[in-house]
């Protein structure tokens, strides 16, 4: 059985932030997400989570996981002592700090294989200097002995460069037999969780050290300086591993992709475009700059220009842009040109369907080979409630028509430009609702001239 612990309860006051440090955002979610998702990734059966500071909120945000309350802050240590629901669990048990996002599932996965044969394995790292981190003490047979906090060293130890990373795998059983001989007899008065190490290693029980080779992976992050060195490199690793497997992007730094997203073979992503959520991308699609896609479904041969799509699909060999907006579960069909400065909402839009400027178009029914001029709306809202608009295939819309919704126009109907449409209009009909113009004779001039 694999369990996990995160520690998670302080504010990170250096965030300067109303906000609890874990749930900064990086790319397209809280830090804590990405540590929950490698969690998940290599399959820990119990997460639980240390909480204090704003509690609720990372209650609300990870409703699948276990939590555990740390009123006061007295140290990592006392915040594994408040996870007494693992206090009988089986297996081994990993604990990670709540800042860590860039913590990768390889990683947790050689972790846990690593500490098979020992009572626990610390994940740790080599640096030039080893700062304000605290120092990993080995002994002759290279098991670890102790971690020293850096406040506490001695000259000596201050300069071994072996530092702790933050990151344990302990058996459960002996975590929780040996926890609560730990102490505050330290410069912070707090009950630090490395002092278990040399706890441990007295009684005899083997303390391995598995070094990690991207010391950056295991970045901590206290304030907005470190979030952004953090953000910088998840896009780059993102970035790379795509443009591996035959992605063209023209700048990887300025694109942005999330790690959930999914794309296909001979796509070229153009500078300044973001990608998130669970995007799936197909094969030879150009997405230009300027682009927001969100858990968008993009087919084959798709072309995207300075355009923004959330929640919505687009299927093959149509063009979307410039500057139009997709949303809430809108569906465009195959050949379609969706043009300038238009918002579909709520609307399935048929194959070989064309709107190309100006337009909105919500809560709607659109058939096949329809075309909309410009400056058509969609009046789906009456100020309580929303309505749907059918309109059926071939029909023609005219420029600057309104729809008052619910309305329903027939196959290969028109609507004339500058209509005001409430009624249905039946197959093949034809829609006018505007007055006769009238010309008032000189009335410009005297006007103008008031």
């Amino acid at each position: 059985m694999r369990n996990a612990i995160i520690l998670a309860a302080g504010k990170g006051t250096r965030m300067k932030s109303d906000a609890s440090k874990v749930m900064h955002t990086i790319i397209d979610r809280p830090m804590l997400g990405y540590i929950i998702d490698a969690l998940k990734a290599v399959h820990v059966d119990r997460i639980v989570v240390v909480v204090g500071y704003q509690a609720q909120t990372i209650k609300d945000a990870y409703p699948d996981v276990e939590f555990a309350m740390q009123e006061t802050q007295l140290g990592t240590g006392h915040a594994v002592m408040q996870c007494q629901c693992l206090k009988d669990a089986k297996g081994d048990t990993l604990i990670i700090n709540g800042d860590g996002p860039c913590i990768q599932p390889e990683t947790l996965e050689r972790l846990f294989k690593e500490n098979e044969d020992a009572a626990g394995t610390l994940l740790t790292a080599v640096l030039e200097d080893g700062a304000h981190y605290g120092r990993i003490v080995r002994n002759e047979n290279n098991d670890v002995i102790s971690i020293v906090e850096a406040k506490d060293c001695t000259e000596e130890q201050k300069n071994i460069r072996e530092i702790n990373a933050g990151m344990y795998c302990f058996k459960n059983d002996v975590l929780f037999e040996n926890i609560n001989e730990l102490k505050t007899n330290n410069a912070q008065h707090e009950y630090y969780l490395t002092d278990i190490v040399s706890i441990l290693s007295s009684k005899g029980m083997k303390i391995k050290g598995l070094p990690i080779e991207d010391r950056d992976e295991v970045m901590g992050i206290n304030d907005c300086l470190e979030l952004n060195k953090a953000y910088i490199w998840m896009r780059n690793k993102i970035n790379r591993y795509w443009m591996a497997n035959g992605v063209q992007i023209v700048d990887p730094e300025r694109t942005v992709i999330g790690k959930d997203v999914k794309i296909g073979h001979d796509v070229i992503i153009h500078p300044n475009v973001e990608i998130l959520g669970k995007t799936v991308i197909g094969n030879h699609v150009g997405i230009l700059g300027g682009s927001y896609l969100n858990n968008a479904v993009i087919k084959d041969h798709v072309t995207i220009d300075s355009s923004k799509i959330q929640d919505s699909s687009v299927d093959e060999y149509t063009t979307i842009g410039p500057m139009s907006h997709l949303r809430n579960n809108t569906h465009v069909g195959k050949h379609c040109r969706i043009g300038n400065f238009v918002e579909f909402k709520n609307t399935n839009f048929g194959d070989g369907s064309k709107c190309a400027h100006l337009t909105y178009v919500g809560d709607s029914d659109v058939g096949k080979n329809v075309n909309f001029g410009c400056g058509v709306v969609t009046v789906n809202y009456d100020g309580k409630n929303k309505f749907r608009t059918t309109i059926k295939d071939g029909a023609f819309i005219g420029s600057n028509v309104n729809l008052i919704a619910p309305v329903t126009i027939g196959e290969n109907a028109l609507l004339a430009a500058g209509s005001t449409i409430t009624d249905d209009v039946e197959d093949g009909d034809m829609g006018i609702a505007r007055n006769r113009q009238s010309n008032k004779e000189g009335y410009g001039t005297q006007y103008k001239n008031k």
